[in-house]
């Protein structure tokens, strides 16, 4: 029953500690959860390290049955979202429940009346906490997730649904085998048309420089928050999220899967892919309970040791918008799929991609990819 569940606003160190541990409580018997460095979801979440809340004002929840903790959500406003998109609403976020609808109800109405309390006639989520985090709840693909990328159990969506939100948005992931492409001769098909795009549209493309990544970094940032500037739901990153950007996945970059691309020598388009860490951190086990230096030391050795590592996952991509519509993109993605052939993974994850981003779907899908996971964005008018 919903009336034995008591929701109390995080206040204490300790009751911090509680909300952001809880997904290893509540995954511990889920063979598809891959839990990540405990540093990892800790700086996302703590308002004093976390670069987000240079801009976000929220709070965070944890809901308890007899004394245990069985569910988590944040609920707040992130006013640079709703300036650069003239929106007024709010968000719910890090929401993880127990297999129980009571729960999850309890839960998500404490959101809704904390958003509809700061005056905000909107609601939207999961996210946590901003797009370059984690966006949306799975609702199809539930097998285990790759590195950065949500998992959930099947039943979040229905319970979402069951208080009244609606679709709001659809975010794709998009899945790729070696082998596939290889067998196929989709690899040297498309990159004969890529080089006749490149002729045709005067495109280069370049490999990021390995003694020059600070200066590649900042190559990326710039075509990041141009490229994506119009995109639904996108707030472009601050100097602060930069540096956590870098910080996150500066010393997973491989330079031979970084690439630029220009048109008549002006900067058009970036790709990169990296390593899925999370095919390291699923032997590796990082817990709260076990000393960080520990967990180090086994993601080096299943890392480049084992070398467990057979996927890479393309998280990042973009096009200057002047740039659209001449091939830049397609071209980037024929030699990002070269360079992982080359490299020697055998699979691939592109995503996420919205639903609505027609153009990249198609690209990813003429390239042999195809959608094999669906994050969805809800929302609720309040």
């Amino acid at each position: 029953m919903a009336a034995d569940v008591e929701i109390r606003k995080v206040e204490t160190d300790q009751d911090f500690r509680a909300f952001f541990t809880f997904p290893w409580t509540l995954y511990k018997n889920d063979p598809n959860w891959i839990a990540p460095l405990v540093s990892m979801r800790r700086d996302i979440l703590d308002k004093k390290r976390s670069a987000a809340f240079d801009y976000i004002e929220g709070d965070y929840f944890n809901a308890y049955r007899n004394g245990e903790l069985v569910g988590t959500i944040a609920a707040y406003i992130n006013h640079r979202h709703n300036e650069y998109h003239g929106e007024r609403l709010g968000w719910f976020g890090a929401f993880e429940t127990i297999e129980d609808e009571a729960v999850a109800q309890k839960l998500l109405t404490t959101a809704q009346d904390w958003v509809r309390a700061k005056g905000y006639p909107l609601i939207r989520g999961p996210q946590t906490l901003t797009t370059h985090e984690e966006v949306g709840a799975l609702v199809d693909g539930f097998t285990p997730p790759v590195l950065q990328m949500v998992y959930n159990p099947p039943y979040y969506g229905p319970y979402i649904e069951a208080a009244g939100f609606e679709k709001a948005m659809d975010m794709y992931s998009f899945f790729l085998a070696r082998d596939h492409a290889v067998e196929t001769g989709l690899t040297t098909r498309l990159m004969r048309i890529a080089q006749s795009i490149m002729k045709r549209n005067k495109i280069t493309i370049r490999q990021a420089d390995p003694r020059h990544m600070r200066q590649e970094f900042e190559r990326i940032k710039e075509v990041y928050n141009a490229a994506w500037e119009k995109n639904w739901g996108f707030v472009p990153l601050t100097e602060r999220e930069f540096d956590a950007f870098i910080d996150a996945l500066g010393m997973i970059v491989d330079a031979r899967m970084l690439f630029f691309a220009y048109v008549q020598d002006e900067l058009a388009g970036f790709i990169l892919a990296v390593p899925d860490l999370n095919q390291v951190f699923k032997y590796a086990r990082p817990r709260p309970q076990v000393p960080e230096i520990w967990s180090l030391l086994q993601v080096l050795w299943h890392w480049k040791v084992r070398r467990v590592v057979d996927t890479v996952r393309v998280p990042l991509m973009g096009v200057k918008i002047p740039y659209h519509g001449r091939g830049v993109d397609a071209v980037m993605y024929s030699h990002i799929l070269d360079a992982v052939i080359r490299v020697g993974y055998a699979y691939s994850d592109s995503g996420w991609i919205l639903e609505k981003n027609e153009a990249m779907v198609s690209i990813a899908q003429n390239f042999g990819s195809h959608i094999y996971k669906t994050y969805r964005l809800y929302e609720k008018a309040l």
